[in-house]
């Protein structure tokens, strides 16, 4: 706990964890509806996984000190940064460490390094709900007027997970918009005047966009044999959204053996690192 330059006395919880990171947040949300008034900044790092990560993470922490709480199951990532935070003076605590060794002793068997999840019901719950409508009148190019109340705007072509992904993230009280990227098509005007949204690319793996393509219309009783699924066209597509977002100088990740949450947990990262460069 430091006193800022208002006076105030203000937490900077570090919420470390080798996935989505939506266990340590839940936990250190319902441990903070304890304590009536208290105000924090949260620093969430999720897919911290290798000691590179870690460095990241005792960097902030040297910028912002506070309390570390972390959910890593790989025993010597969790050293590196035990130890690291040792050296700053900076509690660090493994959320889930006495209830998973508690379980572990009274039935006498092996942990599997697998935490669940936490889900609580607070006040962040009609956060949810409000960016989850923002979400779903957001979809796909839909209401471009008030783009810029979002969080985050979410490019790609077809089938590259835009939808999943900005609902995921929804469900973390983000507001996420997405839209289409489609050669020969040009993107909406207030795409390139909003200033406060993150703006981000999404991309796959031509070949494997194709196939999702075929399945989709297969599914859908429809000719797979049209541009949308050849080959030299999706590629044509992705070379182009590439190109594009390089362009305009937007973050660029490739979804091809990403699941949802590890998406959603990237973009959650990149909105942490630039929220952390303004304060």
């Amino acid at each position: 706990m430091v006193n800022e330059s208002s006076g105030d006395k203000v937490l900077h919880l570090h919420l470390i964890s080798d996935a989505s990171g939506e266990t340590v947040l839940g936990v250190a949300r319902v441990c903070l509806l304890q304590f009536a008034g208290l105000k924090t900044v949260e620093h969430l790092s999720p897919l911290v996984r290798n000691k590179g990560d870690v460095e990241k993470v005792l960097s902030r922490l040297r910028r912002y000190p506070g309390i570390c709480m972390f959910t890593l199951v790989n025993a010597e990532i969790r050293d590196v940064l035990e130890k690291g935070c040792r050296g700053l003076n900076i509690p660090c605590v493994p959320v889930l460490d006495p209830i998973l060794g508690t379980i572990a002793s009274y039935m006498d068997m092996p942990m599997n390094g697998r935490p669940g999840r936490h889900h609580g019901m607070n006040s962040e719950y009609f956060e949810r709900i409000d960016a989850m409508h923002f979400v779903m009148s957001h979809d796909d190019g839909q209401s471009m007027d008030n783009l810029a109340e979002a969080d985050v705007i979410v490019l790609g072509v077809s089938r590259t997970s835009k939808t999943p992904t900005c609902i995921y993230l929804a469900n973390r009280g983000i507001k996420a918009a997405n839209v289409p990227i489609v050669p020969g098509c040009p993107l909406p005007d207030q795409l390139f005047k909003v200033r406060g949204p993150l703006i981000v690319g999404l991309t796959k793996d031509p070949r494997l966009l194709a196939q999702i393509r075929r399945n989709r219309l297969r599914l859908l009783g429809q000719d797979v044999e049209t541009d949308y699924t050849e080959i030299d066209v999706v590629d044509d597509e992705v070379a182009f959204a590439r190109k594009l977002c390089s362009r305009h100088a937007w973050p660029i990740l490739d979804v091809t053996r990403r699941s949802i949450e590890e998406t959603a947990a990237a973009i959650i990262r990149m909105l942490a690192e630039r929220r952390d460069s303004t304060l």
